[in-house]
C-alpha cells in the first residue's frame, strides 16, 4: 500500500537513528507527499526530545522541505502521564508544533508516584509475569486513553493497547467523537484481528504510520497490508491513503486560540 503521508517517524532528536533530512529523503524516494517528525515526548528521561531543541528541529524541518520538495511537519509523540489524561505537551509548546500524537509508554516520568505505580507498575507486573490483564486494569487503562483524548487536542492516538491493554472499542468511540485518528502502527502488532473488527463498528477513522526509528522504514506498510488481508477495513476510513481528505484537530484548535 502506498501512503501519502507518514505521521509517525523518529529521528536522532529522540530514539531514532537518522536525521530529519534522512527521513525526508527516504519518504521522497518512496513516493510520499510528506512526513511528520514525531519524536518521543519530553517526559522520557532517556529517549525524549528536549524543549530547547524545538527551534532547531523546526529549522531542520524547513530545510528538509526545501531540499526534498515534500512536506516535513514537526510533531511530537507525547506521553500520556496517568489517569488524568495529562500529556507532556504544554501550551507554550503549541506555536512550535504542527501536530500532536499521543501514546502510552514505559519508563517515563509519570504524573507522580501514584501513577508510576498504578499506570506503569501494574501493567509492567502483569506483562512481566505473563498474567491475564484484570478487568479492573483494562478499565483503568481505557479511562487513561479516554481522558487524554478528551483533555488534549490530539491528532493521532498511537499503538493503542500496546503494553497497556485497553478496551479498544470504547477508546475508538471517543476518538470518533473528538476527531482523533486511531493509528494502525506497522512497527508492532497492538490489537488483535478481533479487536480491529469490533473497532470497525464505531465511526473512528484511521491512519497507517510506520513508527520508523530508522530512515529505511519510513512509509513502511507491511503489517498494515497483512492486517487488511484478514480484516476488511474500508480504505475510505484510512485517511492517509488514496484521495481521502485529512483533517487535524490540533490545527483547528490553534486557529481558535
Amino acid at each position: 500500500m502506498q501512503l501519502n503521508y507518514d505521521f509517525h517517524t523518529h529521528t536522532v532528536y529522540s530514539h531514532g537513528k537518522g536525521t530529519i533530512l534522512d527521513n525526508a529523503i527516504s519518504a521522497k524516494e518512496k513516493g510520499l507527499k510528506g512526513i511528520t517528525i514525531s519524536d518521543h515526548g519530553f517526559s522520557h528521561p532517556a529517549f525524549g526530545m528536549r524543549r530547547k531543541k524545538l527551534e532547531q528541529m523546526k529549522k531542520d524541518c524547513l530545510q528538509a522541505e526545501e531540499q526534498t520538495g515534500i512536506q516535513v511537519k514537526l510533531g511530537i509523540e507525547s506521553n500520556i502521564l496517568g489517569i488524568s489524561g495529562k500529556i507532556d505537551v504544554k501550551e507554550k509548546d503549541y506555536e512550535k508544533l504542527d501536530m500532536i500524537l499521543a501514546g502510552a509508554h514505559i519508563f517515563i516520568l509519570y504524573d507522580g508516584i501514584k501513577e508510576w505505580f498504578n499506570f506503569f507498575g501494574r501493567n509492567f507486573f502483569t506483562r512481566t509475569f505473563k498474567k491475564k490483564p484484570s478487568d479492573k486494569l483494562i478499565k483503568r487503562n481505557t479511562q487513561v486513553y479516554i481522558n487524554a483524548i478528551k483533555n488534549n487536542p490530539i491528532d493521532i492516538l498511537t499503538h493503542v493497547s500496546y503494553l497497556f491493554p485497553a478496551d479498544a472499542v470504547e477508546v475508538a468511540k471517543v476518538c470518533a467523537d473528538y476527531g482523533t485518528y486511531m493509528e494502525i502502527n506497522t512497527k508492532k502488532v497492538h490489537l488483535s484481528d478481533e479487536e480491529w473488527q469490533k473497532v470497525l463498528d464505531t465511526k473512528v477513522n484511521f491512519v497507517i504510520d510506520s513508527d520508523a526509528h530508522t530512515p529505511d522504514r519510513v512509509g513502511d506498510t507491511l503489517l498494515a497490508d497483512e492486517l487488511l488481508k484478514r480484516v476488511n477495513i474500508p480504505l475510505d476510513r484510512i485517511k492517509n491513503v488514496g484521495d481521502n481528505t485529512l483533517k487535524f484537530r490540533f490545527q483547528e484548535f490553534k486557529e481558535k486560540l
